[in-house]
C-alpha cells in the first residue's frame, strides 16, 4: 500500500520517468525552505548524556523542534540504531514510525535518508562486531571484505537503513594516530583495493557507502587527531589520494565524507578544488557530498575561515558538500535567511538539493509505491513494540562464521622460535591487561565501545569469548592460570611479581598485552586517542619484561589499534602473535593458531618499530628517510609491512621471464614457484613490489603494486604468474602530469616489503608517457598447479 496518499503528487513519483525529469520536476515544484530541508539530517538522539560520538558534540547540538521541521521534509536521520542500546525490533519499528511522520507531514512526502555507522559492522545494539579495518588489510583478502561488507550492508537494509558511513580510506601516515585502527594500512594499493572491495559488497547490498575522510586526516602533523596537514602535491597525489579514486571508479561508491582538516591553510570542508574539481569534474563522481560531524561548523569555529554560520555554509556548498551532518546548524535558519537576503545564491542549494534528490531516487524514496516498512517487519501482522521485541538477529550464525574466518585470516604470527603450535602443555599461564577482556577485541567504532560504555549497566549485547576463555577451550586437558599483571594505562606495577610467579610455574606463558578502544582520552586508541610516541601504554612493557626474564617460553599476544615498539621482545619471546582488535570471534581466532588448528596467514598491514620514538615513518620511504650514516636515528622497522610467518615451509623458487625489455605503453611477465615441502598446507601471501633505481622525482625504495593469497597443498607446488602493465610504475612528475619514464625498473617477488627473494630487472623503453584516467591500475596474477 502507498504512504504517500496525501503528498503532492507529479512526474516525480512516476518510476517510469527519466530520472532527470523526474528530479527536476520536484526542485521546480518545491520552496526555497523545502529545498533546504532536504539538505541536512537531525539527530534526534543525541543529548548532553554520556561521553561525546563526535567532536564538540556538546557544543554544537542544538535542541532540535522535530515537530516544527517536518512540514518542510527532512533530508536524513542520523544514527536512528548507533546513538542508544535498544533492541534492533524495537528499533527499527522507531525508524518505520518517524519516517511516517516525514512522510505524512510534509507535502511531498520524502522519505528521509537513515544513515549508520558500519565500520566494524553495523552499530547497533546486538549487531556483529567484526574485526576492525586494519584487520581487512591483515587479510590480504579483498574478496572476503567484500562477503563482510555485503553481509553488514544486508542486516542494515532489512530495519531500513539507506547509508554507511564507511569504509575509512586514509593511508596510515603516522602510527600515533589514534584512529589508525579505522584504516586499512600503510601502502595506498592495499588501502585501495581492500577498500573499493568493502564498497562493492554494501553498494551491492542496496546500501550507499561514504568513503572517509576526504582527504589527508591521516597526515596530520605530530599524529594528533584534526590537526593540520602539511604534505606536498606528489605525497597528495600518490598516496592520500588513489585510494578514493579506485573506490570511485571502480568500487562505486556513491557518497564522500570530507576531511575535518586542513589541507596548506585550506579546510577541506571548504576546498572547491577537491570536492568538485578533482572529485567531480576530474574522476567523474556523480553521488552526494556529506560533512563529517560539525565540518561546517568548524569553518567559523575551528578554522577561522567563516565570519557567521551563513558564511560556513556558503563555504560548503560553494567547495561542494550537498548534506549537513549529523544535525542541523548552519543550513538551517541561517542558510535560509542568507538565501532569503540575497547573499547565498539559491543556485547553490538548487545545486546540492538536486544530487540528494537524485540518490533518494536511486533509492526507491520517490516512487509513487514506495513502502517504509522494512524487510524485517514486512512478515509482523503487527507492528507494535511487544509483537516485533526480539524478532530481528543482527548476529547470524552466518555472521558469526564470517567474522571467524576473517579473524583467523587477520591474525598475523610475527615470530615463532619453533615453540608454536603448542604441543598439549601441561600448565598454562595466561597473562595481561587484555586476556580477560572481552572489549579488548573490538574497536572504537564497535557499538559496544562507542556506545554501550557510555550506558552503565547495560549488556554488550553480543557473546564474546576472551583470550582466556579460548585458551581454556583450546587447552581443555591443561591447567590455565590468570594473572592481570598490571593495568593497559594505568602503570601499575604492584601485580607484576605475582605475574612472575605465575609464569615460572608454567610450562608456556601467554602474554595478552595492548590496547583499550575509546574515543577521545577515553581509551589507548580510536578517535582523539593520539600516542605520544609507540611505547606500549602504561607499565605493559615493564610486565612484558618481568615475563621474559623468566627460563619459561614465552608468547606474546598483541590486540592493539596500532603497533608498538616491543623492547626486547623480538629478540626473548618464543613466538609473537599480532592482532589488530580482531572482533567477536577474535579469540578463538588466535586460540586456533596457538594449537595448529589454524594455519596462520595474517600479514602486517602496517611495520612494526623497533624504536618506539620513529614516527612519522611508514615503508614507503624514499631513500633519504631509510637509515643512513648522518643521523642517529634508525627508522627501520623490526617486522615489515607485509610480514608474517606460517607453520608449513615454502620455498620460493624458479623466477621466469620472457621480458627483458618492456615498450612504455607495454606488460612484463614474470613468475615464481611455490614449493610447500612440509606436511600441513599453506598459504603464502605473494606481495610484487617496484624498484624505480633512477626517476625524474625522488621515488620510495619500494611499493607494492600487486599481492594475491595463494593456498599450496602439502608437499604440492604451484607456479604464480603475473602479468604487469607498466602504467604501474607511474607516477606525478615535476610538472604535475601522472607519467611513465623509459628506463630501467625492478620488479620483485616478495614475502615482505623487507624480504624480497625474487628480483627481475626489466629495461622500459620509449618516450615519457602521460597517463590518463584509462591507465592500467592492477597486475594479473594466474596460479597453476605444479611448475
Amino acid at each position: 500500500m502507498s504512504n504517500k496518499t496525501a503528498a503532492v503528487v507529479g512526474l516525480w513519483s512516476d518510476a517510469t520517468a527519466p530520472a532527470h525529469e523526474r528530479v527536476e520536476a520536484l526542485v521546480g515544484a518545491m520552496s526555497t525552505a523545502e529545498k533546504i530541508a532536504q539538505l541536512y539530517g537531525v539527530w534526534v538522539g543525541a543529548g548532553a548524556d554520556g561521553g561525546d560520538v563526535a567532536p564538540h558534540q556538546h557544543d554544537l547540538v542544538d535542541v532540535v523542534d522535530f515537530d516544527e521541521l517536518l512540514p518542510l521534509g527532512l533530508g536524513q536521520l542520523t544514527r536512528p540504531f548507533g546513538t542508544v542500546p535498544v533492541d534492533a525490533g524495537l528499533a527499527a519499528l522507531s525508524l518505520l514510525t518517524t519516517q511516517r511522520r516525514i512522510i505524512g507531514e510534509s507535502r511531498f512526502g520524502i522519505p528521509a535518508v537513515a544513515h549508520e555507522e558500519c565500520l566494524a559492522g553495523f552499530a547497533a545494539w546486538g549487531a556483529t562486531a567484526y574485526p576492525v579495518p586494519l584487520s581487512w588489510g591483515a587479510t590480504f583478502n579483498p574478496e572476503l571484505v567484500e562477503q563482510m561488507s555485503h553481509r553488514i550492508g544486508d542486516d542494515m537494509r532489512s530495519v531500513g537503513v539507506h547509508q554507511g558511513l564507511a569504509p575509512v580510506l586514509d593511508v596510515v601516515r603516522d602510527a600515533r594516530w589514534g584512529r589508525v585502527e579505522e584504516t586499512i594500512g600503510e601502502d595506498p594499493y592495499l588501502v585501495a583495493t581492500v577498500g573499493s572491495a568493502y564498497v562493492r559488497g554494501l553498494e551491492a547490498a542496496g546500501i550507499v557507502a561514504t568513503l572517509k575522510h576526504f582527504v589527508g586526516y591521516s597526515a596530520s602533523r605530530a599524529g594528533r587527531n584534526l590537526a593540520p596537514v602539511s604534505v606536498g602535491p606528489r605525497e597528495l597525489a600518490d598516496v592520500l589520494l588513489p585510494p578514493f579514486e579506485m573506490a570511485v571508479r571502480e568500487g562505486g561508491a556513491r557518497s564522500v565524507m570530507n576531511s575535518y582538516t586542513d589541507l596548506d591553510g585550506v579546510p577541506s570542508a571548504a576546498d572547491r578544488s577537491l570536492l568538485t574539481e578533482l572529485l567531480r569534474d576530474e574522476w567523474g563522481f556523480t553521488g552526494t557530498v556529506v560533512a563529517d560531524y560539525f565540518a561546517i561548523a568548524f569553518l567559523k569555529l575551528l578554522h577561522g575561515t567563516a565570519d557567521n554560520w551563513a558564511d560556513a555554509a556558503r563555504g560548503a556548498l560553494e567547495a561542494g558538500i550537498d548534506v549537513e551532518l549529523p544535525t542541523v546548524k548552519t543550513f538551517g535558519e541561517p542558510l535560509r535567511r542568507a538565501v532569503d537576503e540575497g547573499i547565498i545564491a539559491e543556485s547553490l542549494i538548487d545545486t546540492a538539493v538536486t544530487r540528494v534528490l537524485r540518490q533518494k531516487l536511486e533509492l526507491g524514496l520517490l516512487d509513487a509505491d514506495y513502502d517504509p516498512v522494512p524487510l524485517a517487519l514486512r512478515d509482523h501482522s503487527a507492528l507494535d513494540g511487544e509483537s516485533v521485541r526480539g524478532t530481528i538477529d543482527l548476529d547470524s550464525a552466518e555472521n558469526r562464521r564470517l567474522a571467524r574466518e576473517l579473524a583467523e585470516q587477520a591474525v598475523v604470527l610475527v615470530s615463532n622460535d619453533g615453540l608454536l603450535p603448542l604441543a598439549a602443555p601441561a600448565r598454562v599461564a595466561v597473562i595481561g591487561p587484555n586476556a580477560a577482556e572481552p572489549y579488548s577485541m573490538l574497536g572504537c567504532y564497535s557499538f559496544p565501545t562507542h556506545v554501550v560504555t557510555q550506558h552503565p549497566g547495560v549488556e554488550m549485547g553480543i557473546d564474546i569469548a576472551t583470550v582466556l576463555d579460548a585458551v581454556q577451550a583450546e587447552f581443555a586437558s591443561a591447567h590455565v592460570t590468570h594473572v592481570v599483571g598490571t593495568g593497559i594505562d594505568d602503570g601499575a606495577t604492584e601485580g607484576i611479581a605475582q605475574a612472575v610467579d605465575a609464569a615460572r610455574s608454567a610450562d608456556v606463558a601467554i602474554v595478552v598485552l595492548g590496547d583499550r578502544a575509546g574515543l577521545f582520552g577515553r581509551g589507548t586508541s580510536g578517535e582523539g586517542c593520539d600516542a605520544e610516541d609507540l611505547a606500549l601504554p602504561g607499565a605493559q612493557q615493564q610486565l612484558l619484561d618481568a615475563v621474559l626474564d623468566t627460563p619459561t617460553p614465552t608468547v606474546l599476544i598483541l590486540l592493539s589499534g596500532r603497533p608498538y615498539a616491543l623492547g626486547d621482545a623480538p629478540e626473548k619471546a618464543a613466538a609473537i602473535i599480532q592482532t589488530f582488535f580482531p572482533g567477536e570471534e577474535g579469540a578463538g581466532a588466535i586460540a586456533g593458531v596457538l594449537s595448529g588448528r589454524v594455519e596462520p596467514s595474517g600479514r602486517l598491514p602496517v611495520s612494526i618499530p623497533v624504536h618506539r620514538g620513529v614516527q612519522p615513518s611508514t615503508y614507503l620511504a624514499a631513500p633519504l628517510a631509510r637509515k643512513s650514516g648522518v643521523s642517529n636515528i634508525d627508522p627501520t622497522a623490526a617486522f615489515a609491512f607485509g610480514h608474517g610467518l606460517g607453520y608449513a615451509d615454502v620455498v620460493w623458487t624458479d623466477l621466469e621471464s620472457p621480458d627483458t625489455e618492456v615498450a612504455i605503453d607495454g606488460e612484463a611477465v614474470l613468475s615464481l614457484r611455490l614449493v610447500n615441502s612440509s606436511d600441513r598446507d599453506a598459504i603464502e601471501v605473494v606481495q610484487l613490489y617496484l624498484h624505480d633505481p633512477v626517476a625524474s622525482v625522488v621515488r620510495p625504495v619500494q611499493r607494492l603494486i600487486g599481492y594475491r593469497r595463494v593456498a599450496v597443498a602439502a608437499g604440492e607446488s604451484v607456479r604464480v604468474a603475473v602479468t604487469v602493465p607498466i602504467d604501474l610504475a607511474g607516477f606525478t612528475g615535476r610538472d604535475g602530469r601522472r607519467i611513465v619514464e623509459p628506463g630501467d625498473l625492478e620488479l620483485g617477488f616478495g614475502r615482505s616489503s623487507a624480504d624480497i627473494p625474487l628480483v627481475h630487472r626489466v629495461r622500459v623503453v620509449g618516450a615519457v608517457r602521460e597517463l590518463g584516467a584509462d591507465r592500467a591500475v592492477h597486475a594479473r596474477f594466474e596460479v597453476t598447479a605444479g611448475s
